[in-house]
């Protein structure tokens, strides 16, 4: 396996009543796993994950109990913890959350949940949100200032449409826009430069997607994770979101000059089919501002 793409995980922290405290791991090449402790004892759910080894290492380094697994969806890369603490014995008795829709799909699910499911962690309560589009039954997690939100929402970025179909990703991610602007997007992957460079190929005159542009290569020439972000912050800068932005549509609508733009939900779906050609990286005008 290749060397994890951040050498540098970000420090823990913590929500915004203090009672979460979030813990990033890195794990295979590019995904980012959350540990979030909810209590003094140390008692701690993970938010999906490859494999458990990672995971376990952590726990025992920094006195953590590992007694949840949050699932958002089911690509292997997602619910490989659950198949890896499976055939370590350590599944069974484990509290196992995910999508209602997807129940028969989770290794080890005691606790499937809908859209608008209540949750405890702790004493601390969160909510599940039916976040459909990258894959049937996709549930993102909300607790306080904290967005769980898988392979949905990335930074910069989204996933791809592995399902779809494309209204029923739009729908999602207006979803999550709506959570309020400091809320912390702790996705599952560490995509931003790329999804970034793309922003920029089709919204080079966003002032703060320039900004953006310039601290997360900082940050990531540096070793370090560009993850979370805020939701205030992806509405700014992230093309999928920029459906109300006249460059954005001018430039998506050029490369794209057969497809309908006669609501926002085609101008996600044209700016998701322009993204999935990669004609981005083949060159860029004006370059990158870094």
């Amino acid at each position: 396996m290749a060397q994890h793409i951040v050498t540098k995980p970000n420090a823990a922290f913590k929500s915004e009543s203090g009672r979460l405290e979030v813990h990033q791991v890195p794990a295979w090449e590019d995904n980012l796993i959350w540990l979030i402790r909810y209590n003094e004892q140390g008692d701690c759910a993970v938010v999906d994950g490859p494999e458990a080894g990672p995971v376990l290492e952590y726990c025992e380094a920094h006195g953590l109990t590992l007694t949840t697994v949050l699932n958002t969806h089911t690509h292997g890369d997602h619910i490989g913890i659950n198949r890896d603490l499976n055939k370590r014995g350590l599944l069974e008795g484990m509290r196992v959350v995910g999508g209602a829709k997807v129940a028969g799909s989770i290794p080890g699910l005691s606790e499937p949940v809908k859209d608008g499911d209540p949750i405890l962690l702790g004493q601390v309560g969160g909510e599940a949100l039916l976040t459909e589009g990258h894959i049937d039954g996709h549930i993102s997690y909300v607790f306080e200032d904290l967005l769980f939100c898988g392979d949905a929402l990335f930074g910069g970025g989204c996933g791809y449409l592995f399902d779809g179909p494309p209204v029923k990703m739009h729908e999602s991610l207006n979803k999550l826009s709506d959570l309020p602007s400091h809320t912390k997007v702790c996705c599952a992957h560490e995509y931003t430069q790329d999804n970034l460079t793309f922003a920029w190929s089709v919204e080079s005159d966003n002032a703060s997607l320039r900004e953006r542009i310039q601290r997360v290569w900082a940050l990531r020439e540096d070793g370090c994770s560009s993850v979370p972000s805020t939701i205030g912050e992806e509405l700014a800068t992230n093309p999928f979101l920029r459906h109300g932005s006249s460059s954005l549509r001018e430039k998506v609508r050029q490369a794209l000059p057969e497809e309908p733009f006669d609501n926002s939900a085609d101008i996600f779906r044209a700016t998701r089919l322009l993204k999935d050609k990669k004609i981005y990286r083949e060159g860029l005008e004006p370059p990158l501002p870094i």
